[in-house]
């Protein structure tokens, strides 16, 4: 019996020193199957940002939470390992047979292949860009990260929440660092971005820290938690002193050096940055996933806008507005008391209702489109207010892999006058069902495919989908009269003006007054919100065409399935083609479709 145990003992010292070699081979080696390289790039990435970890919250359940006490690290040295580590793994994905590979794995070899040279070649204008903007800068990320992805569910959430504000000046010191290089490299943000940035940390950090976000959020959270949960009050203080000692100074160097940079800017478009053509040319290939360029754009943009305005003129001219421009009519209807909401907290609050009556209405009229839907549920809330002023009309927000985070429909309310009630189906669509949340939460739960399939972000599929989406709740008779059709059109303009004006001010060097002037004079939205959609390409150039070019393409491939397949066509088989392979470049998409007509119509679902 001893002479068994040893021997059992002994082979299972040997499957564990293989399997140990196996491990350190697959992590310091080329791994010895594409899921394993494939599962590796994702993990190394993951692994090394915190923020995504607690995002993700993929790990929590398993009771690790070491990363929540950290920030990624935002250092020039951390960005040299992060562009050295996305040429290596080019190339040794490079190094595997792509034409043994079939199915979901040569579509994994693809679209990994495409997004990393994609990288790759973006590296000559990796500080092309500015961190510290209007919109999605550190100094609005932070305070949101904290408030909505960071958990507060017990003390060791909240000691974390604590370390994490200690903490908080290296990672502002880090971005300092990259904002002075830029400086020296010609390359700084525009005048309105610093000028608006200012305003915003200097009332940041005006309010008494037992009144900040960062505070309240956490006081919030806890007050919420069960009876027999309930903890930390004690801590409340010391979080009050991290946000006067660590927070409050880190933001004041920012104010400091931006407070000194706000001479000899401008607000001009990116061809005024060294090389700004040939970097404006990569941004219009990473957010299309195309190579269009931007005279092609910029002339689909044109025609676009001439169709979309005859079709808003008739409506309104059936209201009775005839005189004026299509945007002056449209404002005029905006204005009406039938299309506003009160002006206090509780008609923001019937903001919110009504956006959620909608999802509510909707959401049985949808199976004729869809066999497949997310399970994670969909909420409506308000943007955070100390951020609405700068963002834009609404944005989504992932839903957590652990399941404890909705996906979320968040909503400015900064000015109910930009609320007109003939809009709000088409925004609630294309936020979140069937838009993003439908996207987005169903690639997140698709099952048996690399981590990165469900994550990585392509701008053109993800914005593109959404705006079919809009186009889809018009074939589906989910906008119920003539006013909702207009405020689809209203919105269908937004994206095609956009084609004209950031091409225009990226490529043609039009002023960003004259982009305010076309977009006001074409769509009708409220002069604030206007500002702020031209300020945002300004900051994200190229960003804003993915919209329209991904619905134009997803509409292509639509119709070209509809017409080789005939009575085999069915909408549901072709959207699970579209949202159930995760997300994907444009050409790969069409790829993709092919071969769905290929099959006559039939696709194995994920998941």
């Amino acid at each position: 019996m001893k002479k068994w145990l040893k021997r059992l003992a002994k082979l299972v010292g040997v499957l564990v020193l293989l399997f140990a070699v196996f491990v350190l081979h697959t992590i310091y080696f080329k791994p010895v199957t594409t899921r394993l390289f494939f599962d590796r790039v994702f993990v190394e990435f993951a692994f090394d940002s915190p923020e995504m970890l607690t995002s993700m919250g993929m790990l929590r359940p398993l009771g690790l939470r070491y990363y929540d006490d950290d920030w990624d690290d935002n250092s020039e040295a951390q960005s040299d390992k992060i562009r050295t580590k996305l040429r290596n793994d080019l190339v040794t994905l490079r190094s595997y047979d792509r034409s043994d590979m079939t199915g979901q794995e040569a579509l994994s070899y693809d679209i990994l292949e495409f997004f990393l040279d994609l990288q790759q070649r973006g590296d000559p204008w990796r500080h092309h860009n500015f961190p510290v903007n209007q919109l999605f800068g550190i100094q609005s990320n932070v305070p949101t990260f904290l408030a909505t992805q960071h958990p507060i569910n017990d003390e060791t959430d909240v000691r974390n929440y604590l370390t994490r504000l200690e903490k908080l000046p290296i990672k502002f010191a880090q971005t300092m660092d990259g904002l002075k290089l830029r400086e020296e490299k010609g390359i700084l943000p525009p005048q309105f971005a610093v000028d608006k940035v200012l305003i915003e940390m200097r009332e940041f950090v005006a309010q008494p820290a037992t009144e900040n976000i960062l505070y309240t959020s956490v006081a919030d959270r806890l007050g919420e938690l069960a009876a027999d949960q309930q903890c930390c009050s004690d801590l409340l203080p010391e979080i009050a002193k991290r946000i006067e000692t660590d927070v409050y100074p880190a933001y004041q160097t920012y104010i400091d050096y931006f407070a000194g940079l706000q001479s000899g800017l401008s607000n001009d478009g990116v061809w005024r940055l060294p090389n700004g053509d040939d970097f404006y040319a990569h941004q219009i290939e990473n957010h299309t996933t195309t190579k269009m360029s931007a005279d092609q754009i910029h002339q689909i943009g044109v025609a676009e806008v001439a169709r979309i305005e005859l079709e808003m003129d008739a409506i309104l001219v059936a209201e009775g507005l005839i005189e004026g421009s299509v945007g002056e009519r449209v404002q005029l209807l905006a204005t009406r008391p039938d299309q506003l909401f009160p002006d206090t907290d509780a008609g923001r609050e019937q903001i919110l209702v009504a956006y959620q009556a909608i999802y509510d209405e909707i959401d049985g009229k949808l199976d004729q489109y869809f066999s497949r839907r997310p399970e994670a549920p969909l909420e409506v809330k308000r943007i955070p207010e100390f951020k609405e002023k700068t963002s834009p009309g609404a944005y989504y927000n992932a839903p957590s892999m652990d399941g404890a985070r909705p996906g979320i429909f968040y909503a400015n309310l900064r000015d109910v006058s930009e609320i007109p009630r003939f809009g709000m189906r088409t925004l609630a669509f294309h936020e979140g069902i069937p838009g993003h949340h439908f996207q987005i939460a169903l690639a997140r739960e698709l099952k048996g495919l690399p981590i990165f399939r469900t994550m990585i972000p392509f701008t053109a599929y993800s914005e593109g989908w959404a705006l079919y989406s809009e186009h889809l709740a018009h074939e589906g008779g989910f906008l119920p009269d003539q006013l909702s059709e207009l405020g689809r059109l209203q919105a269908e303009m937004f994206r095609a003006v956009r084609l004209v004006v950031d091409t225009g001010m990226h490529s043609k060097r039009w002023t960003r007054e004259r982009a305010i002037e076309l977009m006001l004079e074409k769509t009708g939205m409220g002069d604030k919100e206007v500002e702020s959609e031209i300020e945002r390409y300004l900051v994200m150039p190229g960003q804003a065409l993915a919209y329209k070019i991904g619905m134009l393409k997803i509409q292509e491939l639509r119709a070209r399935a509809e017409t080789a397949l005939g009575d085999k066509f069915d909408i549901r088989e072709f959207h699970k083609v579209v949202l159930l392979n995760g997300a994907m470049p444009m050409p790969i998409l069409e790829q993709q479709v092919d071969g769905f007509i290929a099959a006559g119509g039939v696709v194995a679902e994920q998941g």
